[in-house]
């Protein structure tokens, strides 16, 4: 959480707000039991409310002109109109333009545009600035009476956040409402420390590394204390243990060390600390104040004849049942190749079963701490030369992330389920369905386009989603393209090589489309 902007309670305030969450969480059963077990275009028998609340809480790094952006990127969820009893609360920090709303309305398949707005509360605190939306909602007891009006039955309703912090805890309390995702108290799971003790205590393989470190000294103890056990690593990463899409990463180079034990080591490991290479613009004393503050860890870097970073998404129910829900092969860039850039989906078949096995077990055991909700486990799996398959599991998200939108996006709109044995995605027509998506589509070219100018260009080129071939392009993130070059796009086909050719004819597009604009643009000078 954002230490500035926390809101200060006593033990006894906080305690309460705690009971009373508890209490207001026992609701998800009767919820779950009405529309958890829905298939995704299956009626709904009873009014059911769902308050979407995509704030970004966690310490994120994000522009105030991204923040919106970031906000938006959740409007897929107004695929959940397709269900006749559903109504729909959004919050934004600032009011979405109508033409997006129209956009994502108008790609709903089977559903009367009309009857869904009737269903549909866009509600915007109208506050720019950078500060996490929850913290705008809470500041605004007003607002949060506006959205209580909104909801005809609080037993039959309830909030869905982006992740899960004090802040979602105590708006879901002035709502009156339970929230789907993990109670905050159990958000120690999804740390790397956290996590890498999970990994150990079910018996799952993970990078050799330490945990728990909290000082520059804990760091170069666990250096050397990697370079101990495994003398011929040549690389580590240091990362926070709150660090997200890569972020809090950070590169070590350990070529050409002395002797693992040599007096000269610790001063050694010390000046290759202070010149590693971040995932993003920091100096060393910056992130070293994050480890001071939020802890971190340390752990081989994992090399093979092929490598590559997959993810499994799972949920589990009120029920405490474990649902295996997607795999992805992430899309990684950034200095050190650790930020999350997008995703294809499903994983590679080759190791999608094998990294899912593994996810389960993270998930019998997040079930039996009693957590609620979506979660993730990335991977790095690697190759040997006869060909046998590693799964090495890096963290667990408590939270939706990136592959989370593409996902429910093409469940939504197709009706589909991802068969996590075979690790293929089915239709209901029992087609088979593959996508590439990013939300870092960025260039500076790409300023001169608006939101309407994109729909206009995927429109032109016969790009859009199109229903009867269940294939195309579905646009996100689309707020602050004007400002930084930067939105995203899901590209949904019939195979991956045709998923990749056609991200890719959107992207050639979209530079041709560019470039003639930048053009227009000389010749009127």
């Amino acid at each position: 959480m954002c230490p500035d902007f926390q809101f200060t309670k006593s033990e006894a305030e906080q305690q309460k707000l705690a009971a009373e969450f508890e209490e207001l969480q026992k609701k998800l059963i009767p919820l779950w039991q009405q529309i958890g077990r829905a298939d995704p275009g299956g009626p709904l028998q009873e009014p059911n409310t769902v308050v979407i609340v995509p704030s970004l809480s966690e310490e994120f790094d994000v522009p105030a002109s991204k923040l919106q952006a970031y906000e938006e990127r959740f409007l897929f969820f107004l695929f959940l109109l397709r269900q006749p009893n559903i109504r729909l609360i959004f919050v934004t920090s600032q009011p979405v333009e109508s033409s997006t709303i129209d956009y994502y309305l108008d790609t709903l398949p089977g559903v009367i545009i009309s009857n869904a707005r009737k269903r549909l509360f866009m509600v915007a605190t109208h506050d720019g600035t950078a500060v996490p939306l929850s913290i705008k909602l809470l500041e605004r007891p007003r607002l949060i009476e506006q959205i209580r009006s909104h909801i005809p039955d609080q037993d039959r309703a309830h909030i869905v956040p982006f992740n899960t912090t004090d802040l979602e805890r105590e708006l879901a309390v002035r709502l009156g409402i339970p929230m789907y995702g993990a109670d905050p108290r159990h958000l120690a799971f999804g740390t790397k420390s956290g996590a890498r003790c999970v990994f150990g205590e079910e018996g799952i393989s993970y990078p050799l590394g330490v945990e728990d470190l909290f000082s520059e000294e804990a760091l170069i103890e666990a250096v050397a204390s990697i370079r101990a056990e495994k003398p011929a690593v040549s690389r580590v990463f240091v990362k926070h243990n709150h660090g997200v899409g890569g972020m809090g990463n950070a590169a070590v180079d350990l070529v050409g060390l002395p002797t693992p034990g040599d007096p000269a080591e610790q001063s050694a490991i010390l000046e290759r600390l202070r010149s590693m290479q971040f995932e993003i613009d920091l100096t060393y004393d910056q992130y070293l104040d994050g480890v001071v503050q939020h802890g971190a860890i340390v752990e081989e870097f994992i090399d093979g004849e092929v490598i590559y970073s997959p993810s499994a998404q799972l949920r589990i129910s009120p029920l405490g049942e474990v649902e295996m829900l997607s795999t992805h092969d992430q899309i990684l860039g950034g200095p050190t190749g650790q930020s999350y850039l997008g995703a294809r989906f499903p994983a590679r078949p080759e190791y999608s079963w094998l990294i899912m096995q593994e996810a389960v077990k993270v998930g019998q055991r997040l079930a039996r701490e009693g957590i609620v909700g979506r979660f993730a486990v990335d991977f790095v799996v690697a190759q040997d030369s006869s060909g046998e398959w590693a799964p090495y599991a890096i963290e667990v998200n408590l939270r939706k992330g990136g592959t989370t939108a593409p996902f429910l996006i093409l469940q939504y709109l197709t009706d589909g389920m991802y068969h996590a044995e075979k690790g293929i995605f089915l239709t209901c027509r029992d087609d088979e369905k593959y996508y590439v998506s990013s939300d870092h589509v960025e260039d500076e070219a790409y300023r001169v386009f608006n939101t309407d100018m994109l729909f206009d260009i995927v429109s032109r080129h016969r790009l859009h989603y199109d229903h009867s071939t269940q294939t195309g392009i579905i646009l996100h993130m689309l707020r602050d393209v004007a400002t930084s070059g930067q939105f995203g796009v899901t590209a949904v086909a019939d195979s991956h090589e045709k998923a990749d050719a056609l991200y890719q004819r959107f992207l050639d597009i979209l530079d041709e489309e560019a470039l003639v604009a930048k053009l227009e643009v000389l010749g009127a000078e």
